[in-house]
């Protein structure tokens, strides 16, 4: 995994798996598991790899790599190599946002330790959810004088702030990929997270987001768990 204060590469790549997987035999689904998890093993020294189940939660996408890293090309040749395995072969990716790191211009009044929008490096928690999502604003913010969007982002902030067992990473995809940011959130209450998302449409920021959509909720397990909840 990388270390220090350079800025990052942060990729979001969900997956589907195809129906004809489950017809095969049980020591052919065995063995593409374990082609996958061996070379998900031999990457996890080069970035950092996260995985999570939405099986039975959307039914466009059954698992998300939540992968941080320095080179684009490791993500590529990653990538290259797991479809390249037994399992691969019926993998399907409907959904993949490339973002980076950068510091936030909004936070001059609300910098704390730790605190979101100021890390160059994401570190994921061990929190159990997390809800992911692309966001665009419109061209009209960006027009906006500089203390007109302060002002409302002081207030989306400070919504952020009742919320603190609500992380967010945000990362930033301007000419990198169709989305301006990408927002993860992790937790332990989901609750709390439909609450901060309602409470937050009421701010006047939320008149200027273009799309905040799809919204994945994924539930974290390790790798192998993963794997294991697509079924037999």
């Amino acid at each position: 995994m990388p270390q220090g204060n350079q800025r990052q590469y942060v990729k979001y790549t969900f997956y589907k798996l195809d129906p004809q997987w489950r017809r095969l035999s049980a020591e052919e689904k065995r063995q593409g598991k374990e082609e996958f998890l061996s070379i998900i093993d031999e990457f996890s020294d080069r970035m950092f790899i996260k995985s999570y189940s939405l099986v039975g939660i959307r039914g466009d996408s059954d698992f998300l790599l939540w992968k941080i890293g320095q080179r684009l090309e490791d993500f590529l040749e990653l990538t290259n190599r797991l479809l390249s395995t037994g399992l691969g072969h019926y993998l399907n990716i409907p959904y993949s946002y490339l973002a980076m790191t950068k510091e936030s211009r909004y936070l001059e009044k609300h910098r704390h330790s730790g605190q979101e929008g100021t890390r160059l490096a994401i570190k994921p928690t061990d929190a159990k959810y997390l809800f992911v999502y692309p966001f665009l604003k419109t061209r009209e913010w960006y027009h906006l004088p500089k203390d007109t969007r302060q002002g409302m982002m002081d207030v989306h902030i400070q919504v952020g702030h009742k919320y603190p067992s609500v992380k967010l990473n945000t990362t930033y995809s301007f000419g990198l990929d169709d989305q301006e940011f990408v927002l993860a959130f992790e937790t332990d209450n989901p609750s709390d997270f439909l609450d901060l998302v309602m409470e937050l449409r009421e701010t006047d920021s939320s008149l200027y987001t273009l799309r905040d959509t799809p919204i994945f909720t994924c539930i974290a397990m390790d790798i192998r768990e993963t794997l294991e909840s697509l079924g037999d």
